[in-house]
């Protein structure tokens, strides 16, 4: 019998509907990207309540790839 191995899954920590200034919250290794992007608006009163992809849509920045280098550089963290 072969023994099964369980894979565990890589579950986001970032997604597209989290605050901007949840995910620097939780995650302040995160500023840096949003700055690389072009959101330089974290310490906005907005950046409480808009929604990332709000955020990046607002900048004309590809949510995708920001929400993935956002879950790599919280990755790279640990």
């Amino acid at each position: 019998m072969a023994k099964k191995t369980a894979k565990k899954k890589t579950q986001a920590k970032i997604t597209k509907d989290m605050s901007i200034g949840e995910a620097v919250a939780k995650y302040p290794e995160t500023a840096e990207v949003f700055m690389k992007h072009g959101m330089h608006c974290l310490g906005c009163a907005i950046a409480n309540f808009e929604n990332i992809e709000q955020g990046a849509q607002a900048h004309w920045i590809n949510v995708k790839k920001l929400i993935e280098d956002l879950n790599k550089a919280v990755k790279k963290k640990k």
